[in-house]
């Protein structure tokens, strides 16, 4: 017998996670590269003193103040307006996840998506016992949308997680990929469309939230942790029917959200206008990124995100510790052959076009 007695399922496993190395250009986490201005940062220092002192309270375990912030800010993506009862937030978009799948997965109920996309779902599906199905996408990572609805409808699952734009592709969902899912899905099952790179999809790609209306097993998840500079705050939300909510309140663990934190989130949707400013920067750096890419000969795929996905290389290994020896630290994720590179400064994507030309010019 094995010390300690971990659960049969989890034995051998290793805990997820990114590298984390010091290295002087950081680019495989999708993080932001510019953080909050000295003004931003004063108004949370500010705003967590006052928290502070109040600390010897229980923080509201309905966050209400933050939920209202938050709809506002979300009903600028839909012309149909987003309200406080329908806005649910976590640590986390991963704790947003695994309170869906703590309520509506579970034992004798089953979690799908399509690979390649975020490696966290399955460990949301193991850790809350719910059985784990895959399908998968077309040659350019788009969703196929006839074998998804088909694979929805026989395997008949009760949460179907969607990232769009998806992690590690890039890879944006069509408004009718969304409708007919949710259309497949039913009564039987909710349809979670990940949107943690939102922010970042290109000019004339709408957000499901504008779906919202329609449909009401639709759940749109969002996250503070990327175009809004603030990864270190831990901070994701949700849009959905308000009935959803209710089933989430019967999970959650009592005042999930503690008080420094909603007082931190509060105090940066006061400040979205500048924390949100340089992603228009980073949608121009991204798509040069892209044309600079294709025209060094490699494959990418298209990118609605703050990363792009290219290869192919018959050893993508080598060629991450080539870059890594060079002191750019990218992903080794995704399909054989492919890396993902998270956007950076322009200073930043300079270092890695000069280190990757170098790399592949070893490797040929």
């Amino acid at each position: 017998m094995t010390w300690p007695p971990l659960r049969e399922e989890l034995l051998g496993l290793e805990p997820y996670g990114a590298p984390q190395l010091d290295v002087p250009v950081q680019l495989n986490t999708n993080e932001n590269p510019y953080g909050p201005s000295e003004s931003c940062a004063d108004d949370i220092a500010a705003s967590v003193r006052a928290a502070a002192l109040g600390l010897n309270r229980y923080p509201d375990r309905e966050h209400v103040a933050l939920r209202t912030a938050l709809a506002s800010y979300l009903s600028r993506d839909t012309p149909h307006g987003i309200a406080t009862e329908q806005v649910w937030a976590a640590n986390g978009s991963n704790e947003v996840m695994l309170q869906l799948l703590q309520a509506f997965g579970g034992p004798g109920r089953s979690a799908l998506s399509f690979a390649p996309t975020y490696s966290m779902y399955p460990e949301y599906a193991r850790d809350t016992s719910t059985r784990w199905v895959q399908g998968r996408r077309a040659e350019d990572f788009s969703l196929d949308v006839a074998h998804a609805v088909d694979l929805v409808r026989a395997e008949r699952p009760s949460v179907v997680l969607l990232p769009s734009p998806n992690n590690p592709t890039g890879t944006a969902l069509p408004p009718d990929a969304v409708g007919a899912l949710c259309e497949a899905v039913g009564e039987q099952g909710l349809l979670v469309v990940d949107e943690a790179y939102g922010e970042f999809r290109r000019a004339g790609v709408p957000s499901a939230l504008e779906l919202l209306p329609t449909h009401r097993n639709l759940v749109v998840t969002r996250t503070m942790s990327k175009a809004f500079a603030a990864a270190g705050l831990r901070l994701g939300y949700l849009a959905a029917d308000p009935a959803i909510l209710d089933a989430i309140r019967v999970v959650r663990l009592p005042y999930h959200l503690s008080a420094v934190t909603q007082a931190t989130a509060l105090a940066a949707l006061r400040h979205a206008p500048e924390l949100l400013g340089k992603v228009d920067e980073l949608r121009v750096e991204r798509d040069r990124t892209v044309d600079w890419l294709r025209a060094a000969g490699l494959t990418v795929a298209d990118s609605d995100a703050n990363f792009v996905l290219f290869g192919t290389f018959a050893d993508r290994h080598a060629v991450w510790q080539g870059l890594l020896d060079r002191g750019v630290l990218i992903r080794e994720v995704g399909p054989d052959g492919w890396l993902r590179v998270s956007i950076g400064t322009a200073d930043e994507m300079d270092a890695f076009r000069q280190a990757l030309t170098h790399v592949m010019e070893e490797e040929s």
